[in-house]
């Protein structure tokens, strides 16, 4: 795999990344390979995110991150609903369609990997919002100034190491894949099922 630059210019965080890449798309051949039909079909984004879910988690099996979670529609930080700061809205209450984390366990890096899955049929105004929401979330800090201290979460949900926006098209037989990191578009690339 190519290496992205993240312009982080720590080598850390960019073998990281890798790792999540290669834990995502592991993820998502399994799980296309197993639910062309159930795409096709037009199943719901919940029921198709509940089987991505299980394809993560046979993912991170044999890696070091064994002992994260790979969750649908969690919302909680800490006991408390997971908030983003989204510019001059203010904090704003998230629910992803998929994440994987540590729950909180692993303050030194508890989020690792956000997915927000799209039909191609939805607005570009939900599109936008689900694309702006995985910048949030991959940013190093809700505010541009939390310090991260490697002992407390921070007060809104942020650190992402990658983000995810996957819509699929039915018609054409494609998922269009975007990778997020540091807050920015990092690539994006169709896939054919």
């Amino acid at each position: 795999m190519r290496t992205m630059a993240t312009g982080d210019q720590s080598p850390e965080f960019d073998d990281l990344l890798r790792e999540m890449i290669v834990v995502f798309e592991g993820a998502n051949e399994g799980f296309l390979g197993a639910e062309t039909k159930s795409i096709l079909d037009g199943l719901s984004e919940r029921n198709l995110c509940g089987s991505l879910k299980d394809h993560f988690q046979r993912a991170i099996l044999q890696t070091r991150y064994c002992t994260y979670y790979v969750d649908v529609e969690y919302n909680r930080n800490d006991g408390k609903l997971k908030t983003i700061i989204n510019g001059q809205l203010g904090p704003i209450s998230i629910t992803c369609d998929l994440i994987l984390h540590s729950r909180g366990q692993i303050v030194s890096q508890d989020n690792l990997i956000a997915v927000e899955m799209k039909r191609n049929t939805h607005s570009k105004e939900e599109k936008d919002k689900d694309k702006l929401r995985l910048k949030c979330l991959t940013k190093d800090s809700f505010d541009d100034v939390w310090s991260f201290d490697g002992k407390v979460l921070p007060e809104h949900v942020c650190r992402y190491i990658l983000g995810v926006y996957y819509e699929l098209n039915a018609d054409k037989r494609e998922v269009s894949v975007k990778y997020y990191a540091k807050g920015k578009l990092l690539k994006e690339y169709p896939v054919k099922f």
